[in-house]
């Protein structure tokens, strides 16, 4: 039986490695699939591993329609046998649905990857419809560490240095230290995500506290 598999993981947890991964191992004993993303940093069509894992892809958009793509690949004699689909946090919920019926009338396995929550720790409108309708959901076990050596649980964007937990949505950028003015994320515990206090903010107040006390 087909199934509809949600991976699910913080930022830098190595889904995008594992999608990379899922689809060679399928590839090598004979099976076609599909390659999804929407977002990458690597830019349009591409999905990009932080490790340097890299591969073209079939980039997602607010018209994607993945039931007829996939039938318009059996049409034409190509056979797909599963569908990859990275960054699936920024997918519709529509589009979500469509995957569902792949796997429940196609018979296509489909393995979607993606964070849960956004900045704001609010769920991602695709992946609530993936938690509501997946098969199974698989939480990657590696795990990410906040700066203070906890598992990572939640994800934080920064602007130029700085958390914020107002603004859209949906802005791309990387796991790194922003400079001004620029959009950068970073993943903390939950204490820390509630106290606004990234690696940077930690620093300033070890270093001010430094000279406070000579």
């Amino acid at each position: 039986m087909a199934e509809l598999v949600f991976f699910s993981g913080t930022m830098d947890s190595g889904k995008s490695t594992l999608a990379l991964q899922m689809d060679h191992n399928y590839g090598a004993r004979g099976r076609a699939g599909l390659i999804y993303t929407r977002g990458d940093r690597a830019g349009s069509a591409r999905i990009s591993s932080r490790l340097g894992l890299e591969a073209g892809a079939r980039e997602v958009t607010d018209d994607t329609d993945f039931w007829s793509e996939v039938a318009d690949e059996h049409r034409d004699g190509r056979a797909v046998d599963h569908v990859v689909c990275d960054e699936a946090q920024f997918y519709s919920p529509e589009q979500v649905e469509q995957l569902a019926r792949l796997v429940d009338e196609m018979e296509v396995d489909v393995f979607a990857f993606g964070i849960t929550t956004d900045f704001r720790t609010r769920l991602f409108p695709g992946s609530a419809r993936l938690i509501e309708l997946a098969d199974r959901i698989e939480v990657l076990q590696v795990q990410s560490l906040c700066w203070c050596g906890a598992r990572a649980t939640h994800n934080a964007r920064t602007v130029g240095g700085i958390m914020v937990v107002e603004g859209e949505q949906v802005v791309i950028g990387d796991v790194a230290n922003g400079a001004a003015g620029e959009v950068a994320y970073e993943v903390l515990c939950r204490r820390h995500h509630m106290r606004r206090m990234t690696a940077d903010t930690s620093r300033r107040r070890a270093s001010s506290a430094q000279v406070l006390w000579g």
